[in-house]
């Protein structure tokens, strides 16, 4: 076991390398030392169930590459960091996300370090009552017929998890992959025990979005 108490996992693909390249170029290398980070990337002919390139900082996952896989790309790197790391809590976040205040991550590190052990936090998303969703509408490739039932869950953009919520989604790795969207399929398998003192942060006012129409600016200015 390798001891690293903070790791940060971002969900990348081969597709959309460019977007982890900025990444890399801008806010990740303010990160604090404390912290380490993969960015993580789908390919089906790996010949093992995962494989960490340090060096690079990626973290491989034998599973397919798009977008209707990321739950099960996602619990199968939960899984990785847990059989590989000795840690205390794991940060999740996206590729297509810029960083805007250094400070953040230190903000999670005060919550995540409180006497009181909180298991679960981010931008919490509070599902009333059951609903058809309509995220279709923007990936196609999802089903049209795509129910979110009654449930709390943290926004994908960024959210983090203890050791203890870690193993408690392995567990549960099974119905995890059944599902479409990622975050809702975390919030809604963990157990009720390691939500009760979800911790609410306003990821809007610390991260951005990347928008694609920036790249071809960027990649001009070489800054890609």
């Amino acid at each position: 076991m390798i001891k690293q108490d903070y790791i940060m996992l971002i969900m990348n693909c081969k597709k959309y390398l460019k977007k982890a390249k900025f990444q890399k170029m801008t806010w990740l290398p303010k990160i604090p030392s404390y912290l380490q980070y993969f960015h993580v990337i789908g390919d089906p002919e790996l010949d093992t169930k995962h494989k960490f390139d340090h060096e690079n900082k990626i973290l491989w996952i034998k599973v397919e590459d798009d977008y209707n896989s990321l739950p099960k790309k996602v619990i199968r790197a939960y899984e990785a960091v847990y059989e590989t790391f000795d840690f205390k809590y794991l940060y999740k976040t996206d590729d297509d996300q810029i960083l805007v205040n250094d400070k953040f991550l230190d903000v999670v590190k005060g919550i995540t370090s409180n006497t009181k052990k909180i298991h679960y936090g981010g931008y919490i998303v509070d599902v009333k009552q059951n609903y058809l969703s309509q995220y279709h509408k923007i990936h196609p490739e999802l089903p049209e017929y795509l129910p979110i039932l009654q449930t709390k869950y943290c926004s994908g953009r960024f959210y983090f998890l203890s050791k203890q919520a870690i193993a408690n989604l392995i567990s549960k790795k099974q119905f995890i992959e059944k599902e479409y969207l990622e975050d809702y399929a975390i919030g809604f398998n963990l157990d009720q025990y390691y939500k009760l003192n979800m911790t609410n942060l306003a990821t809007n006012k610390f991260f951005t979005d990347i928008e694609l129409s920036d790249y071809p600016k960027l990649l001009e200015e070489g800054k890609i």
